[in-house]
């Protein structure tokens, strides 16, 4: 029973492994990599700039402030 299972385990990851063989060139090239790594800048600034505007920076001051001081 367990040479079975352990047969069909060791096949099931040699098939596995071949297809990740066939899929080599799936990652990103330099260029995509740096269109990425752009992007995500980018969205990082938005981001940074949305929660530092001072309505939402008042918000979450609010949210925090309500959480530190929740009576017990």
């Amino acid at each position: 029973m367990r040479r079975t299972v352990r047969v069909r385990v060791w096949a099931w990851t040699r098939a596995w492994m071949r297809g990740l063989g066939a899929r080599r060139d799936a990652g990103m090239v330099t260029s995509e990599y740096a269109v990425g790594v752009i992007a995500a800048v980018a969205f990082a600034a938005v981001l940074y700039k949305v929660v530092t505007s001072g309505q939402v920076s008042a918000e979450l001051q609010d949210i925090v402030g309500r959480a530190l001081n929740v009576p017990t």
